[in-house]
């Protein structure tokens, strides 16, 4: 815990992957994050899609001190403090809040704000932050559309998320500005509500053998 935003960059950068994680039971969070660390992704991207994202990441922080634990999805100031208290290391926003950018700052926490278009990368340049989330990656315009905003943003550090899987993923990854990449094909909701810990292992693996 108490990552800064240039040891997180270097970290997901190690990772190449990042599991967004939505849970209809907070305790499912331990045999995941369990079976995704043993398949080489000791991180968790873990939603505010559901009511259980909090208790899910206390449990976990609890569990694991040193995993690397990401809220996802997060909206509203309230959900970063409630986070954060539940031992978050990160915050990632579907958009670009300027008000929930600068309580992350305020509040020591590293966030990786949601942008897809010019004028969203420079009201986050415009608070200091160069680490983003690219979402929702494929309907934005996918490799392209990266391609062509890094012309004139050059220095952006990139998270794409949204209709990324094995297909694709590579494709992404070879752009030097994209630090790592957010897919749920291989946490899909369905799986972890079944309990199918051994196939979710199989598909970890599979992704973090590709992307060596």
């Amino acid at each position: 815990m108490g990552y800064n935003t240039n040891e997180l960059v270097q970290k997901l950068a190690q990772l190449k992957v990042v599991p967004v994680i939505a849970l209809d039971e907070a305790q499912d969070i331990l045999p995941l994050a369990q079976t995704l660390a043993e398949n080489g992704l000791p991180i968790a991207e873990i939603t505010f899609r559901s009511a259980a994202a909090v208790e899910a990441i206390r449990l976990l922080r609890e569990k694991d001190p040193n995993i690397l634990i990401a809220a996802g999805t997060v909206l509203t100031p309230e959900q970063v403090v409630q986070a954060k208290n539940a031992g978050a290391d990160m915050i990632v926003t579907p958009g670009f809040n300027p008000n929930i950018v600068k309580l992350c700052q305020d509040l020591d926490l590293p966030i990786t704000p949601g942008v897809n278009n010019p004028m969203a990368i420079e009201a986050a340049l415009e608070l200091g932050v160069n680490a983003v989330k690219f979402f929702p990656a494929e309907a934005s315009g996918g490799v392209k559309m990266i391609k062509a905003l890094l012309g004139p943003y050059a220095d952006l550090q990139i998270m794409p998320t949204g209709g990324i899987g094995l297909h694709n993923i590579q494709d992404y990854l070879a752009i030097p500005n994209v630090v790592a990449c957010g897919g749920s094909w291989f946490v899909e909701k369905a799986l972890i509500k079944a309990k199918n810990w051994q196939e979710i292992g199989g598909l970890t693996k599979e992704v973090v053998e590709l992307v060596k």
